[in-house]
Order: structure tokens, then sequence, then C-alpha cells
């Protein structure tokens, strides 16, 4: 009788472990930028609300305009190489912040167009990230490996923005910024070494599946197939056009609060950080009670419900006084109202 070969375990796999630990490192940097930057601009160039407010739409505006883009885009590019440029796009780019403060040339808008870059690669990259993880474990431990991928995912957003806090404060931006870069060339080079024998279960899942072997569409083509997906499906054209609002208003009141924690209530950068990592830590919990809420009254009524849960968690901003940092810093953390939205995984990528 023939014998069953047992299957290898995924953190045995190297292939799987370097694009493992390179989007590990990726999450990580991502997470400090997006503190990092509109310190910077608070810090070193005394930004006020609507700086930040430029600054923070250059971060999130690019996976709103670029989304469908980009990925169409990756579908045509060779993985790897979109991520190992993205990350080396986005050292280099944060570098060019502690360079320009050095010659005395930093400005917001150097910083607005920086931001809007790193963006864009940080799209490139978490797009390009997901494709290439089936050409590097076999379909059975896909599953498995998009669990792990997420699991760093979520340990970034929970732990980047207190790391972040506690670097800048201990280092000053500039360095920290420095550091952050040198960490997306970590993860570059962590890519780089996955051989091309770790690839080879690229042709395994593809004679698995032969339907995939369709003539390629055009460009144009791809991004109408998933604009006239999201806006023909009703819930997803709700909640898509929920899901911004909530982004659009939630942007503006990050931006008050940043302002308000740092300039009025005198908050340290470290305990600012600690403030966003207890916003993240409240995104987990929500995953898990919603997952039991609308189990019991239904997804719709649990989203109708809970995101209008916003606006009055924000009023108890106005009760905080400069003095009780700590308190304040649970209060802002305790104001931050994750959201979560999802697409089915036939056009995840566009």
């Amino acid at each position: 009788m023939p014998t069953v070969a047992p299957r290898r375990r995924l953190i045995n796999d190297p292939g799987f472990v370097r694009l493992w630990t390179a989007e590990t490192i990726s999450h990580f940097g991502s997470s400090f930028s997006h503190l990092a930057m509109p310190i910077v601009a608070i810090q070193l160039l005394n930004a006020g609300p609507m700086e930040i407010a430029l600054i923070n739409l250059a971060d999130f505006l690019p996976f709103l305009v670029f989304g469908l883009l980009i990925g169409a885009l990756v579908d045509r590019l060779p993985r790897r190489g979109v991520l190992i440029v993205g990350d080396l796009g986005r050292a280099l780019l944060l570098l060019t912040l502690p360079i320009s403060y050095a010659l005395g040339i930093l400005s917001i808008p150097q910083l607005v167009i920086v931001g809007l870059l790193l963006g864009t690669l940080t799209v490139f990259f978490d797009v390009a990230y997901q494709a290439y993880l089936p050409s590097l474990i076999p379909k059975e431990d896909l599953v498995e490996g998009n669990s792990k991928l997420e699991i760093s995912r979520s340990a970034a957003g929970l732990l980047g923005p207190s790391l972040a806090g506690a670097l800048i404060a201990a280092v000053k931006a500039p360095a920290a910024v420095v550091i952050d870069a040198i960490s997306y060339v970590f993860s570059a080079l962590f890519i780089f070494s996955i051989k091309p024998q770790h690839e080879s279960v690229a042709e395994q899942n593809d004679a698995a599946a032969p339907a995939a072997h369709t003539p390629r569409a055009s460009l144009r083509s791809d991004i109408t197939a998933g604009l006239r997906y999201v806006f023909g499906h009703p819930a997803l054209r709700t909640i898509g056009g929920a899901t911004a609002t909530s982004n659009l208003f939630g942007s503006i009141a990050g931006t008050v609060e940043l302002l308000f924690a740092y300039n009025v209530l005198g908050l340290s950068v470290a305990l600012i950080g600690f403030a966003s990592t207890l916003g993240s830590a409240g995104g987990l919990l929500s995953a898990v009670l919603a997952d039991r809420i609308s189990k019991k009254i239904g997804v719709g009524r649990t989203i109708v419900l809970t995101i209008p849960l916003g606006g009055p968690m924000l009023v108890v901003l106005a009760f905080c006084q400069p003095g009780n940092d700590l308190l304040n810093a649970l209060v802002i953390g305790a104001a931050s109202l994750p959201r979560l939205h999802r697409a089915p995984c036939t056009t995840s990528t566009r």
C-alpha cells in the first residue's frame, strides 16, 4: 500500500517563513510610519490642523483612489519584484526626511508627497504579498498561511504605535525615521532571499486550477469588473458608502485628537502611541464581539447599531484636562472606534 508523505509544517517551510518575516517587519514599519509622519510635522514644523489633515489624507488616499488600479497591475507584474521594490522604495522615501531635516529644507509639502508615495507603495506591497503566498505553499496550506500573516498584521496594529511612540521619545523623530527605513531594507532582504525553488508550488496550484489559464483581460476591463461588482452588489455598495463616510470623518477626528493630545493635554509621544495601541486592542475585542452579536441580531443590524457609536464616544474627550496624563491616554484610546470591511476573495485584489 502506498504511503502518503506527511505534510510539512509551514513553520519549517523556508520560503514561507521568509515571506512571513518580511511581511511582519513591513506591517510594523507601516504602523510606525502612520504615527511618525504627523509627529515629525508637529515636533519639527509646528504643523497645525490643516497640515496634519493633509498628511493623514495622503496616507489614506492611495487605498481609496489607487486600490483598483494597483490590484489589476499586480496581476500583471512579478509579485516578488513588487514586494522588493515596495520595501526599498519606502526605505528611500523615509530617508529623505531626516536628510532634508539635517539640511534645513524639510517642509509640509514634502511630508505630504512622501506620505502619498508611501501609501501607494504600501498598497502595492499589501496586494502583492497576498497574491504571492499561493506560489510558495500548497493550496491546502493557504488557510493556515493566511492566518499567520493576519496574526502579524494584527500584532503590528496592536504593538506598532506603542513601539513607535517609545522609540520617537527615546531617540527623537529624525533618528526614529531612519530606524523605520532600515526595517524596510531588512524586509526586502528577506524577500530577496526566497529562492526560486521555493516558488515551485505555483506550478502545482496552477495545475490544480486549469481554469485560471484563460486569456488575460485588459487593465481597464479588470478595473471595470471590480467597480461593477462593488457598485452592483447592494450590500457592498451600502457598506462601502458607510465605510467611506466613517473613514472620512474618522480621519478628521483623528487629526484633532492628535493635536489635542500633544498641544493641549501635553501628552508625551510615548503616551500617544500607548493610546493608539488601546484603540487597536479595542479593534481586536470588537472583532470577537461582532461575531457573537451578529449571530444573534444579524450582520446588517450589527453594522447599523455600531457605526453611530463613534460620535458619542468622542464627546468624552471634552472632559480631559491637562495633568492627568495616563487617564487622558486611556480616554483617548477608548474613544477610538475600530472599523472593519471585507470583500469577496475573487475581487479582493481589485
